[in-house]
């Protein structure tokens, strides 16, 4: 295998930056991937990630981001395997290649453009106002006990614990201005600190006369 190609997993999933996402694989072809990439771990040799890129209404999307294995959590008697993996590098793709089992492509890395760091003032708000939206949503065990500041990719850290819908991550996942991302980040913390209240405020008028619409 061309070392220069990336192997490619299309899914209806957008894979971020730093962002956790455990995979069962059971598809041929997929095994065929995953083995080689845990190879090429062992042995230092060869490809080591492979490219998670959404594939939405049969249409493959042109960026996406890298996959590295941290973890084979089971392994099955047939091959199958359930595995834990981390967002690397962005892609962008060039060319596929379809001569191996699985669907490979010729792919451009890059990083965000200049240095481009938001404002401790704009990190902490956002930061926050995730934290308060993770509790209306009862879901504050999933906040981390801290985020590093300034944090390269804050953006996607606190994007991959959101109910975002996958256009809005796969745009994210395009743009190269961290101050950008966590602009947009902060609009739909917004957005969904908004749709909270008005559930409560729904529930709670249903809750005292017995209808609400």
């Amino acid at each position: 295998m061309d070392n220069d190609l990336l192997p490619l997993f299309p899914l209806e999933i957008v894979l971020l930056p730093e962002e956790s996402l455990p995979l069962h694989i059971f598809e041929d072809r997929y095994k065929t991937m995953i083995g080689e990439c845990l190879e090429a771990e062992a042995t230092g040799k060869g490809q080591q990630e492979f490219g998670v890129v959404l594939l939405k209404e049969q249409t493959l999307r042109s960026v996406g981001c890298t996959a590295r294995i941290v973890n084979v959590t089971r392994k099955y008697q047939d091959g199958r395997m359930d595995i834990v993996t981390e967002g690397r590098r962005r892609f962008k793709i060039l060319s596929t290649d379809e001569q191996r089992p699985y669907l490979c492509g010729a792919v451009d890395y890059y990083e965000d453009e200049g240095p481009d760091t938001p404002s401790d003032e704009a990190a902490e708000l956002a930061i926050e106002r995730f934290r308060e939206a993770m509790r209306k949503m009862r879901r504050a065990t999933e906040i981390p006990a801290q985020y590093t500041q300034p944090s390269r990719y804050l953006s996607y850290r606190l994007a991959a614990i959101l109910p975002l819908d996958l256009e809005f991550k796969q745009q994210l996942l395009i743009i190269r201005q961290e101050s950008e991302r966590l602009a947009l980040v902060q609009h739909a913390l917004d957005i969904l600190w908004t749709q909270i209240e008005q559930a409560e405020k729904f529930h709670r008028k249903a809750g005292g006369n017995g209808h609400g619409r």
